[in-house]
């Protein structure tokens, strides 16, 4: 790898691990807000707040899409939707930590499939042990709907990291990217749009939505999905998929500080695990460069 790709490699880093912490610290400040919206009002506001400030900035333009452009836009945008619809409903009913940790089955499980050396199978394995590890757990206690919940936004979350860096591809870096972004999002607030009025029109209008909607928007979309988006272009969706074990123990933090959710030991010893995971299958990866618009 050259110089310049080991520099855009860090860089994606940076991206990546900075992403997971503010999408917690969003998903924080939601469980708060469902005591004033549901969660479907809430993930409607999260998305289309940050789509119509894209839309305006970047003005994406439609004509000249290409058909691949189109599929990596709605495949984004369905998957996008999905991912924050189900997950924001298994926050309503289990800890932060917990629907993190079950739903971090899904990246882990798509770094499995896409790795080629045995090494990397050792990082996602130790991943999965901090991961269980962090949950501190006993399974029968778990929630049937809230485990169910979490588990389909794994598999959602996995498909929606194959998307973004697909968007990425098509649509480069810099303007292009926002360009991608904005229209990506927009397709996600169109399927958010049935439940999410449906959700909003049951609540009295208050600044207070307003203000807890934007707060989470900024938080938990415009700001991670831009620099998830850049993260994938400077390394494989593989490092990508195993990097987000990071998502369980900032989950578990953010719950602790924003939404007043314990945190044991157990806890901090599942974050040590996953963060050394994350840290080898980055540095470890043989494909870790930048990829190509």
């Amino acid at each position: 790898m050259s110089e310049s790709g080991r520099v855009a490699f860090r860089h994606a880093v940076v991206f990546a691990v900075g992403a997971q912490f503010c999408v917690n610290l969003g998903s924080g400040l939601a469980v708060n807000a469902f005591a004033v919206v549901g969660p479907a009002g809430i993930v409607l506001l999260r998305n289309g707040i940050p789509a119509a400030l894209l839309l305006i900035w970047a003005r994406p333009r439609l004509r000249g899409l290409t058909r691949r452009a189109w599929a990596a836009l709605v495949a984004y945008g369905l998957m996008l939707a999905a991912m924050n619809s189900v997950f924001y409903e298994a926050l309503e009913v289990m800890p932060m930590g917990e629907a993190v940790t079950i739903e971090m089955l899904g990246p882990l499980t798509l770094a499995v499939a896409l790795v080629r050396r045995w090494r990397a199978w050792l990082w996602a394995a130790l991943a999965l042990g901090g991961v269980c590890l962090l949950s501190g757990f006993d399974p029968a206690t778990l929630g049937a709907r809230g485990t169910l919940l979490a588990l389909a936004a794994g598999a959602f979350w996995a498909t929606y990291i194959v998307a973004t860096r697909q968007v990425g591809r098509e649509f480069g870096g810099g303007r292009g990217m926002a360009r991608g972004l904005a229209l990506g999002m927009a397709v996600s607030t169109v399927a958010c749009l049935p439940r999410g009025v449906a959700a909003l029109a049951a609540a009295p209008f208050t600044w207070e939505v307003v203000g807890w909607g934007t707060a989470v928007a900024v938080s938990a979309s415009l700001i991670p999905y831009a620099m998830e988006m850049a993260a994938l272009r400077g390394m494989s969706a593989a490092t990508f998929g195993v990097m987000t074990a990071l998502a369980p123990g900032s989950a578990a933090l953010i719950g602790w500080l924003v939404a007043g959710q314990t945190l044991t030991w157990w806890a901090v010893g599942g974050m040590a695990l996953v963060t050394v995971a994350s840290a080898g299958a980055a540095w470890g990866d043989p494909n870790r460069r930048p990829a190509t618009p």
